[in-house]
């Protein structure tokens, strides 16, 4: 086990919401900023932890888009919650499970005695590059942010077990292409307008995700020594309505998951820690609980992470 502790949660949602049906979807209003959000849900984290920016050693940003492409989103997060500290800062980016990935290096650093405290932020504006000609993907977006203060512990708390995996043949079912090396922003004028808006093939990305998860989760399983029943409570990637099928196939029990689909949507990279959060604030997990941390991502990417809180 990696020995570490959330120790506060944060979080923020846009005012503004839409609806679909019976579906709810959060979004950022034009006068709001990705940066805001995600410096919002970091100071909440923080004043629920009791811990001051200039305590914090490890500042990782965990969003599938920045905020600007240098510097790293990290860094203009920090700057706005101080102007010293100590903290080493940087993103890490899986797109949708870019919180896994980066709770699972934050524990790294945390048992290893290179950090005593890392705060979490993920977050994405991602309906602000959806595309209206494509119903599926524009109808199930919200924007978010979330954060967590992980601190090392002596308790027998933390990370359990941790995977991740990318087939890179199914790179393309889901892209941005636009805005950086491929197709700069001065290319705009220029080029076509689709590459700078959110492309998905929702039918590849399900196909894709139903082949190769159930392989991932028994490796998963079979290294980790944990099984289903292990799992006091699943908080999977809210990726669309498909989600709670896979997870039934995968066997988990009704209501051992979260499902939180039609309430938020897919919130890309807030998706895993708002729901995290959500449980944690309102109780449905706590201490000595074991939950997974799951999901799929654009790449395509599996992450999986067993934490004892």
């Amino acid at each position: 086990m990696r020995r570490c502790e959330i120790v506060g949660t944060g979080s923020w949602l846009p005012a503004g919401t839409v609806t679909f049906g019976d579906h709810t979807r959060y979004r950022i209003a034009p006068d709001e900023s990705h940066l805001d959000a995600l410096a919002t849900a970091s100071r909440r984290a923080l004043d629920a932890a009791g811990v001051a920016p200039d305590e914090v050693d490890l500042v990782l940003g965990a969003s599938a888009a920045g905020v600007q492409p240098i510097p790293c989103t990290a860094a203009l997060v920090l700057e706005q919650l101080t102007s010293g500290g100590r903290a080493a800062a940087f993103d890490v980016n899986s797109t949708c499970t870019s919180f896994i990935t980066a709770l699972d290096v934050a524990s790294r650093y945390l048992a290893l005695g290179d950090a005593e405290t890392a705060l979490i932020f993920s977050g994405d504006v991602g309906t602000r590059f959806l595309n209206p000609d494509q119903p599926e993907a524009f109808q199930l977006f919200s924007d978010a942010a979330a954060a967590v203060v992980v601190r090392r512990t002596d308790r027998d708390a933390g990370v359990l077990a941790s995977a991740q995996r990318t087939w890179p043949a199914h790179a393309h079912d889901t892209e941005l292409r636009g805005g950086l090396s491929a197709h700069p922003a001065a290319a705009y004028a220029g080029g076509d307008p689709a590459d700078y808006l959110f492309d998905m093939d929702g039918r590849a990305a399900l196909l894709a995700m139903a082949r190769v998860l159930p392989g991932f989760f028994a490796s998963f399983f079979e290294a980790s020594g944990l099984t289903t029943d292990d799992c006091d409570l699943v908080v999977p990637h809210q990726a669309s309505p498909a989600m709670a099928p896979m997870l039934r196939r995968l066997g988990f029990a009704e209501g051992q998951f979260v499902d939180a689909v039609a309430e938020y949507g897919n919130m890309v990279s807030a998706s895993v820690p708002f729901t995290l959060v959500r449980a944690l604030e309102s109780g449905r997990v706590g201490r000595g609980d074991t939950v997974l941390l799951c999901g799929t991502a654009a790449g395509l990417t599996a992450n999986a992470l067993a934490l004892r809180l």
